[in-house]
């Protein structure tokens, strides 16, 4: 009686990598192949995919709506964070990562799988993500990386689909690699790994060039609770649609692209496109709030927050101890982000035009220079001769090293060259 085949349980995207690694596994390593593609708001018909997985040769196709999920544990959490990894990219990308390893975990003991699989590269930010995410969540699981195994060019895989009758939409005159939730579009590969060369147009899908841009611009009114949206123009909306409508909003006027030069986590740096109209959008009007409420010390700990935050989703470390550490001070901080912001999409921008909050710290009567002003002018001279006080004593006693009136020698870190000594031959030598 022939031994049982094993089962491996593979994130299944419908794109080439994924594809042609149904195929590729069930050869290499005698398994029974179960595909899960999870909906994160690709603009994907997901039957259509569950279908080709079958087709090529998947024992079982699996699809999971994980929308809604995706926003409120993942999204949402990190707009909160202010988390925009290198300053500018939202994390479309690597916020899906762990709840994707969470969900093949999860399918896997449902499933009684001895192993899990996913397309990712071996010089890439995902395989990190998610081999970690796993690794944590059930050690037990083998883990398969066809592509970071077999080393084939892209090339090579998109002749390999052909010769095995995989259908894939990339074509080798245009090889794109792109990833894509509700939170954002990611693309790479092909003319964009020149860094020198200006993204082509159809690189963009989300998002209208410069020539298709309205000239009228529009107004945006975002409304927060908690430093969560949850209401766009006076209309409460739940998290994914509010999402989707100022992505197509967004988009409509150009907003939302990225280019960036990033730094990976395995060490090299990568040119790199994205997408992200409601990112842009929210990340911008979520910052122009917390700016109203917070306290300038406060706000300044928050940025130190949001830089470990942005590195800690691109690194892979969602499932740690750090990071519980760090959502307890975010969820904090977050208690006080309650108001409403209007910004102004216009000609590929998104600009913060008005602001309101019941905790505003922004007083008009404190700022005004109009006959309302409440602000104590008188308080300033003291206020002035004890702020400036250590700098009058300073000027007092050092003032003369300070301005240069006394010689003053400064070290270097670099010893001066040493002249090497002439030594003579004793005399008996000579």
């Amino acid at each position: 009686m022939s031994e049982q085949r094993k089962k491996v349980v593979l994130a299944y995207s419908g794109g080439l990598d994924t594809s042609v690694a149904i195929k590729w596994i069930s050869e290499k390593y005698t398994m029974d192949v179960i595909t899960v593609t999870i909906d994160l708001g690709a603009v994907k018909d997901l039957e259509a995919i569950r279908q080709k997985a079958l087709k090529i040769g998947a024992k079982k196709a699996i699809v999971i709506d994980a929308k809604d999920t995706f926003v409120k544990y993942f999204v949402f959490p990190a707009l909160q964070a202010g988390a925009l990894y290198e300053g500018v990219y939202p994390l479309a990308t690597a916020l899906g990562r762990p709840l994707i390893a969470k969900l093949l975990a999860d399918v896997a003991d449902e499933e009684k799988a001895d192993a899990v699989a996913h397309g990712c590269t071996g010089k890439g930010n995902d395989q990190v993500r998610l081999d970690v995410s796993l690794q944590v969540l059930n050690p037990n699981l083998q883990i398969i990386a066809p592509v970071r195994e077999w080393r084939m060019t892209r090339d090579e895989e998109i002749r390999y689909a052909e010769e095995h009758n995989i259908p894939v939409e990339a074509k080798i005159k245009s090889p794109y690699s792109t990833d894509e939730n509700l939170w954002g579009r990611s693309i790479e590969c092909g003319v964009l790994e020149d860094p020198w060369v200006e993204p082509p147009e159809d690189v963009y899908k989300w998002t209208k060039s410069p020539g298709e841009i309205s000239d009228e611009p529009e107004y945006v009114e975002i409304q927060f609770e908690r430093g969560i949206p949850v209401a766009i123009n006076g209309e409460e909306m739940d998290a994914v649609s509010l999402i989707n409508t100022l992505n197509a909003w967004g988009g409509k006027h150009g907003i939302g692209r990225i280019d960036h030069l990033e730094n990976r986590l395995v060490g090299i740096k990568s040119r790199e496109i994205y997408e992200a109209p409601a990112a842009v959008i929210l990340h911008t009007a979520h910052r122009a709030l917390e700016g109203m409420v917070i306290t300038k010390d406060a706000l300044r700990f928050k940025d130190i927050v949001s830089s470990y935050y942005a590195d800690l989703i691109y690194n892979g470390l969602w499932f740690s101890a750090f990071h519980q550490d760090l959502v307890a001070y975010i969820l904090s901080s977050q208690r006080l982000i309650k108001g409403t912001i209007r910004v102004k999409l216009f000609n590929g921008t998104c600009t913060v035009v008005g602001r309101k909050s019941p905790l505003s710290l922004y007083s008009e009567k404190l700022a005004t220079y109009q006959k309302e002003d409440s602000f104590d002018h008188n308080a300033s001279l003291g206020f002035i001769k004890i702020y400036g006080l250590s700098l009058k004593t300073q000027s007092q006693k050092q003032m003369d090293v300070l301005a240069g009136r006394e010689a003053l020698r400064l070290d270097s870190i670099m010893p001066p060259k040493i002249k090497p000594v002439e030594i003579s031959e004793p005399e008996e030598k000579r």
